[in-house]
């Protein structure tokens, strides 16, 4: 029984901050331990944890403990507040198990996340990426300020950042995947962070790049010192019989074979630069079976958006459960 299903999306989407910690409370247990591995000192208790997106103002990170999360991605947070685009903003496809969002990074700003953070801290259960991007007035060629500005301000408190240079609500910010501007970016992300206790970068790259434009991205990303990669972010992309509007993104089942095939060139491409490099799959991982080829294909951790809404917030505990069952 899936009650949020017979609401309308935006209803759904607004009300899950409420129903949210009353499911956690009343089913949730302590971390599921399964396929744990640690990494750059980081302790994973397991490899599912939420996208980006889900948790935008890390307001319910108890709650995703308690779901049984191996570690939590919060945002994106920009450094100002700022709304969700105007209109409609978010949609689902029964049939096709698919989701529509066209948001926009809507936060509450560095400020109120950094303060919703420092509540759970230090006491971390799992660990915390936070989900970096700049508000949507900036332009890309003075972006960087954006990313650098949340880097220092976050830095006490991420376990890890996601430079997020690939949603497609954000006019342009794809641009920054350009190898062009890559260099220029990160190059400056990376070097800050080498300047203190070293906090991984990741970069979250879109599966609608192309397969030569994204093998070149990740070759260009290792070598400017990027810690992996979030694969992948929603797409462009529209199938037979699909309904929503061009602009947005799809995530769902639409998207799993393009999310698959990023893994697999990543994997390829890389080759033994992967050595030490984290790889995170997300888009279209709606099942346990799902969770486990990725991590069969090469990821290392696994991120799930959709899923919770077509299955619900027990899909942590269900994995799990699934995992142990297999022997």
């Amino acid at each position: 029984m899936k009650p949020w299903l017979f609401l309308p999306p935006k209803w759904a989407h607004d009300l899950s901050s409420l129903g949210l910690p009353l499911y956690s409370f009343i089913h949730g247990r302590k971390t599921p331990q399964w396929n744990g591995f640690t990494w750059r000192n980081l302790n994973f208790q397991n490899p599912l944890g939420i996208a980006g997106g889900v948790d935008k103002n890390a307001t319910h990170l108890k709650d995703w403990w308690r779901l049984g999360c191996g570690f939590v991605e919060v945002g994106t947070v920009t450094p100002y507040p700022q709304n969700p685009n105007p209109g409609k903003i978010v949609d689902r496809d029964l049939k096709l198990q698919a989701m529509w969002n066209r948001m926009g990074f809507p936060s509450d700003g560095a400020e109120e996340t950094f303060y919703n953070l420092s509540y759970f801290a230090p006491d971390f259960r799992t660990p915390v990426f936070v989900n970096i991007g700049k508000n949507r007035h900036v332009p890309n060629s003075t972006a960087v300020q954006d990313y650098l500005f949340l880097v220092d301000r976050f830095r006490p408190l991420a376990d890890a950042f996601v430079v997020n240079i690939s949603s497609p609500n954000t006019k342009g910010l794809r641009e920054l995947a350009n190898k062009e501007n890559l260099l220029s970016l990160l190059g400056p992300i990376v070097d800050r962070v080498s300047h203190f206790e070293p906090t991984p970068v990741l970069v979250k790259l879109s599966p609608d790049m192309g397969e030569e434009a994204l093998a070149e991205a990740v070759t260009h990303c290792q070598e400017i010192g990027v810690d992996g990669f979030v694969l992948t972010n929603t797409t462009t992309f529209r199938p037979p019989g699909c309904h929503f509007p061009e602009e947005g993104g799809l995530s769902g089942a639409p998207l799993k074979d393009l999310s698959r095939r990023a893994l697999e060139l990543a994997v390829q491409t890389l080759g033994k630069k992967r050595e030490g490099l984290l790889l995170v799959s997300a888009g279209g991982v709606l099942t346990p079976e799902d969770v486990f080829e990725r991590l069969q294909m090469g990821a290392d951790l696994v991120q799930i958006y959709s899923a919770l809404v077509f299955h619900g917030p027990s899909f942590f505990h269900d994995v799990a459960r699934r995992y142990n069952d297999r022997g």
